[in-house]
């Protein structure tokens, strides 16, 4: 049996243990470490599935943790999460800046915090198998015929906007900045404003009708199932 690893990185005994018992009761492999630099370690060591991370802990702190561990290149696919009880929004923001996937408040209750890594891990999972058909939904993006369909209507999308809604869609879980937005759908070869995004955005959400993309002011654009 394929047990997904989980790795939670904390400097609270009780979080470690309370979490750990609840994820393991569903069948997940749980391992811990009780600061950044131990975690980075260990997350080297089991190349673990998801992690999840505290933002406040001592010799080093989640968002520089977080920083590090997407520079390893055997973690590029790994999740990692925020659980922090930090609720602020600049908290939430430096997250997701520093490569996080998500950010989960601590104030979350046991049985939703297991829904919710389950369905980041399926998510995550579905996204690498079926990389050229992605269904959200009643949204389907057929990449190798370059379709993409809303319940029983079609739409014929321009290629950009095209490329932009499957790199959204490719990977829900993901903030992608702006940044990597042009690089990745515009190419560095080409010079466009910054406005060029939001214009293709509010194209998407107008023919669409698709009102889960979020903005997150100053970062970039997410796709929420």
């Amino acid at each position: 049996m394929n047990r997904k690893k989980i790795l939670l990185i904390d400097d609270e005994q009780d979080i470690l243990e309370i979490i750990s018992y609840n994820l393991e009761k569903e069948g997940y492999q749980v391992f811990t470490a009780s600061n950044g630099n131990e975690g980075i370690e260990k997350a080297k060591e089991i190349l673990p599935d998801l992690i999840l991370l505290d933002v406040m802990m001592p010799e080093k702190d989640g968002i520089e943790t977080c920083q590090d561990l997407r520079k390893i290149k055997e973690l590029q696919k790994t999740l990692i999460v925020f659980l922090s009880a930090r609720s602020e929004e600049f908290s939430q923001l430096a997250g997701y800046q520093a490569g996080a996937n998500d950010y989960i408040v601590k104030l979350i209750k046991p049985k939703v915090l297991i829904s919710k890594v389950a369905a980041l891990l399926q998510l995550g999972a579905q996204s690498q198998e079926n990389a050229n058909y992605i269904e959200i939904s009643d949204l389907i993006i057929d990449k190798d015929n370059f379709k993409v369909s809303k319940g029983k209507e079609e739409f014929l999308l321009p290629k950009k906007e095209f490329d932009l809604l499957y790199l959204l869609a490719s990977n829900t879980e993901k903030v992608f900045k702006r940044e990597e937005i042009l690089e990745k759908v515009w190419g560095n070869d080409v010079i466009v404003g910054e406005r060029t995004i939001d214009v293709h955005i509010r194209r998407l959400r107008e023919k669409l009708g698709i009102n889960t993309i979020q903005t997150l002011k100053g970062i970039g654009y997410k796709l929420v199932v």
